[in-house]
């Protein structure tokens, strides 16, 4: 291999480096050394495919090993609701539709130039193989409700505190860990059955590559693991009735798991020395594909629920375990809270209120950012971080005779940031501060509530140029993967790109700051009122 070392007007050739990674050449002769951005001839002619196993669909992307995206595929599936707050879905409607959107993905590309899958996936459900490796009934999902007994056995009987020291987190009803508890006691026939129990994209991965197998990130949200120490957790295991060898093997999400069995690269047209990489649980892939890694990197999610994503090279947890603490894709650790209600609030303002569909002109005539005397608390579907509260209700307070129509519709955007605003305190309690934040999600999309999120966190708001989310991370991680960048951290900081920043305003941040102290007031005062 050659590279090519350009100063102004001077061209210089050298021979083969003595060492290099993918970004970077070094060349050395006796005592003199050189370092040059190395590019290989022929472009950019790698690929990886990224896989966001979602709820309603799974999107696949294609990426260059410049971080371009050449296509996109999405294929639904069904979701089924059995029982009043169950949610189910058929892992083998995943498997189908994933080898149809892989088919679909790379009909038109070089297959010979694709080097691994990635992959990012709903967290938390429950996918359970029988000896045989079929799938002993349909998957139990993150938003399944179901499990309330369990979370209550685990919470209160074991205690939070045993919890809390076993894996860094307490029950809730979405984890895994009470969907093992209550397949064991409502469907002992199908429990004792079980061998294998992985998470949702860990069943893509052992479809494809046949290894049995799960990463950090996705496992901190089992309630088995302990994530402190990165390995399945004895006492968890024991309360809920399994063995190590039913649990998946432990990666670094980068890490490749194997590649795609002969049977699957024959269908597929692709080489069977495609890598498969383990990937991660879907908030981590997304915030690789933020570049919110590394210590202090942070990122806010405005979707119909809203995240606050802290990246941290130690691990940490508070003493309420009001935030998740749970291993990263990068190799580290993050805390995360999350809000059931973000831009569902305003979707739900707009929608059914309101009754428009317009939301840029909603917000066009609004003016006076820290100076509305409404409030607005966004618990429309109760609340997980930090009061971990089914039972809250959003409301409005502070409304006069002269209350407008836009004090309304701020008081909702304001309501979500101080929301938001709750989880980064607690953050703060522990020493965790970050300084800035990337944003992304439909309600990033207004400028406005940019600005918003901006001075209620007083931190410098960045908008990247793509919001793939997690099939973006995931691609990521499998070119990390495929040898192409030394790590998670500098390929992310590589090929993300932020295209705007919004920043504080001092004045604006001092309004926003007296009125957040008032509304942090409001939830325990209300809370028996629910």
């Amino acid at each position: 291999m050659q590279g090519v070392c350009r100063f102004d007007l001077c061209k210089i050739t050298v021979g083969t480096p003595q060492y290099e990674k993918r970004d970077r050449a070094v060349f050395e002769w006796g005592r003199s050394k050189i370092e040059i951005d190395y590019v290989p001839e022929g472009g950019n002619d790698m690929f990886f495919i990224g896989v966001d196993l979602g709820t309603s669909a799974v999107k696949l992307l294609l990426m260059d090993e410049n971080g371009k995206i050449h296509k996109i595929v999405s294929k639904e599936y069904p979701l089924y609701f059995p029982h009043p707050g169950w949610s189910e879905q058929k892992p083998e409607d995943w498997f189908e539709q994933s080898m149809a959107g892989l088919k679909e993905l790379t009909a038109e590309c070089d297959k010979s130039q694709v080097k691994g899958i990635g992959f990012g996936g709903q967290m938390h459900g429950l996918v359970a193989l029988d000896k045989e490796d079929n799938v002993i009934r349909p998957a139990i999902l993150w938003n399944d409700g179901r499990t309330g007994k369990q979370v209550e056995y685990l919470n209160n009987i074991i205690g939070k505190e045993k919890l809390s020291k076993y894996t860094a987190n307490i029950a809730f009803a979405g984890f895994t860990a009470p969907k093992i508890l209550w397949m064991k006691d409502n469907e002992p026939d199908n429990f004792a059955k079980i061998v294998k129990i992985m998470l949702p994209k860990d069943y893509l991965a052992y479809k494809l590559s046949g290894s049995f197998c799960t990463d950090y990130s996705d496992a901190s949200g089992m309630l088995l693991l302990d994530v402190e120490h990165k390995c399945w957790s004895k006492e968890m295991m024991e309360i809920c009735g399994i063995t190590e060898e039913q649990l998946p093997k432990l990666y670094e999400s980068w890490e490749p798991v194997g590649c795609l069995k002969p049977e699957i690269a024959e269908e597929l047209g692709l080489s069977q020395d495609v890598k498969v990489i383990a990937g991660a649980g879907d908030n981590a892939a997304a915030a690789v594909g933020t570049a919110t890694v590394g210590d202090g990197g942070c990122n806010i999610s405005l979707g119909t629920s809203g995240t606050l994503f802290i990246s941290s090279e130690k691990f940490g947890v508070d003493e309420n375990n009001a935030l998740h603490s749970f291993a990263h894709a990068d190799g580290n650790y993050h805390l995360m809270g999350c809000m059931l209600s973000a831009a569902s609030c305003n979707k739900w303002w707009m929608d059914e209120i309101l009754k428009t569909t317009d939301y840029t002109a909603e917000q066009s005539g609004i003016t006076g950012l820290g100076e509305n005397h409404v409030f607005y608390l966004p618990y429309l579907m109760g609340e997980r971080s930090p009061h971990n509260d089914p039972d809250a209700r959003a409301a409005f307070i502070g409304m006069s005779m002269d209350t407008s129509r836009e004090d309304m519709t701020l008081a909702v955007l304001e309501g979500v940031a101080f929301g938001l605003r709750d989880s980064l305190e607690v953050a703060r309690s522990i020493g965790v501060n970050p300084r800035r934040t990337k944003i992304c999600g439909g309600g990033a999309k207004s400028p406005l509530w940019r600005k918003i999120i901006a001075n209620v966190m007083n931190m410098k708001v960045d908008i990247i140029e793509s919001e793939e989310g997690p099939g973006y991370g995931a691609a990521i991680l499998a070119a990390v993967g495929c040898g192409v960048y030394p790590s998670v951290e500098k390929a992310a900081k590589k090929l993300v790109k932020v295209i705007k920043t919004e920043e504080p305003d001092e004045e604006l941040v001092q309004k926003y700051e007296e009125k957040y102290q008032k509304f942090r007031k409001f939830y325990p005062a209300l809370k028996g009122m629910f």
